[in-house]
């Protein structure tokens, strides 16, 4: 959890204004959280923060590529994420109800922590079905799975055809 301390940003001594900070999210970044839908990864996550006096508006770009697993072929291909998000952290001791998408920093707290927003952006990010792009044509791609997988799909028509004679006894039971 030690390499988490880089993602976190001391706004207290920050003027008002706009702010830029630049943070390297990699392999390093994924094995600090258990059961990562990411293992590896190389993207630069920019952030933004504008420091009001009531508030903090943070803008995310998160760009660059993770290795990522194609759901038909099985093979290891890079996916590249493009992420724009905006969190907002209000300075207030109450409590913030959890329907509110809005961070409550105490007066006690000095530092905001963005490992978590980060780490949820991007897995938010990855694709629910990874699919190589253009299929076959692509270095990734392993061709000798999907020629399997086409050769198991065209089987499965003829058994379609030629029923088992076992169900047929079956239906004359009715």
């Amino acid at each position: 959890m030690k390499s988490l301390r880089n993602y976190s940003i001391p706004f207290t001594g920050l003027a008002l204004g706009k702010h830029h900070f630049e943070f390297d999210v990699d392999d390093a970044f994924f094995s600090e959280f258990d059961y990562s839908l990411v293992k590896k990864a190389d993207l630069k996550c920019q952030v933004e923060i504008e420091k009001q006096e009531t508030m903090l508006i943070l803008d995310f770009h998160i760009t660059g590529k993770i290795d990522a697993t194609c759901d038909k072929c099985l093979s290891q291909y890079p996916q590249m994420l493009d992420v724009r998000e905006q969190q907002i952290a209000k300075f207030s001791d109450e409590e913030i109800d959890e329907d509110d998408e809005i961070i409550a920093l105490g007066k006690n707290e000095h530092e905001i922590m963005l490992a978590g927003l980060i780490y949820e952006y991007i897995n938010v990010a990855v694709p629910f079905i990874s699919v190589c792009d253009d299929e076959g044509n692509t270095p990734y791609c392993d061709k000798e799975m999907l020629a399997k997988l086409n050769n198991l799909a065209a089987g499965s028509n003829e058994q379609d055809e030629n029923p088992d004679p076992r169900w047929d006894a079956l239906k004359k039971i009715k």
